[in-house]
């Protein structure tokens, strides 16, 4: 019988035939396509919802017992990981959308598999859980003061339309938001409701599944399409990885981190939360329909970087060298 720890080891290749599925019926049936659309929106909002559910939102307080350590988190995936991502746009052709979808993919710290890969990285992984709040409170305060700074107007303006993605953010985040608080809320009460958070925690694989199901089926035209986008935006995710690794073991130098606290550094940085920005991209008006394939495309390359990530950062990047070690030298 399958457990949760497994399940999240195979994800990479449950989405990677997710897509291939997605893409395969969406060419040989385009009249589901339709259908495919329809379906995404009720099973995003679920999946945010199983996702908000497993981040212990009333609990942000908890997250500054380490002071170093949010220091390091504020510091690495709010000021440094924004300057690689705006960097990053200097090595893109100059396509408002592809440049939108990797600012919205590479701007939000991850929230989810970020603690299940510290965990398979030999990371901390309550440390983990306790910064998730923080870091998906202030990615949603500074997403657009970033998008405002780093695009130009014109793009920003003929791509985020107030009346479209207000309605977007309200509905498929804040609802699960709302939902999940008062879901944590309920389960604290009593300890014996605890079981129901470890049920929901099996949802977010499958739901991310099917998520990516319905995109592929869907965009199949825009994924064809994109095909020489994609092969573009690829080595600047890949490089992507590698810079926020490195950013993660100089912070852990400079901060004096255990090991485990810097691999957890290095798994926050380099693991992005392309799911919560799916909404955004989703609401954006015809023409940006790139924008979409580019966040997907990044989660699938991230992914396969985290493989690599849980045998060189415990193997060499963040190697521990003896009980009393802080970080490898």
């Amino acid at each position: 019988m399958m457990d949760r720890l497994t399940l999240e080891r195979r994800q990479v290749w449950i989405y990677l035939v997710a897509i291939v599925g997605g893409l395969l019926l969406g060419s040989v049936a385009p009249g589901i396509r339709q259908g495919f659309e329809a379906l995404l929106w009720p099973m995003l909002a679920a999946l945010l919802y199983t996702t908000f559910s497993q981040v212990p939102l009333l609990h942000v307080r908890d997250a500054f017992r380490d002071r170093r350590f949010v220091l390091a988190i504020l510091l690495g995936n709010f000021l440094l990981i924004p300057l690689v991502a705006w960097l990053a746009l200097f090595w893109l052709p100059d396509d408002p959308a592809l440049h939108l979808g990797v600012l919205l993919v590479l701007l939000v710290p991850c929230t989810d598999w970020f603690i299940t890969f510290t965990q398979l990285g030999r990371g901390n992984t309550p440390r983990a859980i306790a910064v998730t709040p923080l870091n998906l409170l202030m990615q949603l305060l500074l997403l657009p003061v970033y998008l405002w700074l780093m695009l130009p107007a014109a793009d920003l303006s003929a791509a985020l339309k107030t009346e479209e993605m207000l309605p977007a953010a309200l509905v498929l985040i804040g609802l699960p938001l709302v939902a999940a608080t008062l879901t944590e809320r309920w389960v604290e009460a009593r300890t014996a409701r605890a079981v129901w958070r470890d049920r929901l925690g099996w949802w977010p694989v499958p739901l991310l599944a099917v998520v990516v199901f319905l995109i592929a089926g869907a965009q199949v035209g825009t994924v064809q399409d994109a095909g020489p986008v994609l092969l573009t935006v690829l080595p600047v995710f890949v490089a992507f990885l590698l810079v926020a690794a490195l950013l993660a073991l100089g912070l852990s130098r400079w901060l004096r981190l255990p090991v485990d606290a810097g691999r957890t550094l290095a798994f926050s940085l380099g693991t992005r939360n392309s799911f919560v920005v799916l909404p955004f991209a989703l609401a954006l008006p015809a023409g940006w329909e790139t924008t979409v394939v580019v966040v997907v495309f990044q989660s699938l390359v991230e992914l396969f970087g985290m493989v690599f990530y849980l045998w060189w950062l415990p193997r060499h990047l963040f190697r521990s060298e003896g009980a009393n070690s802080s970080v490898a030298e």
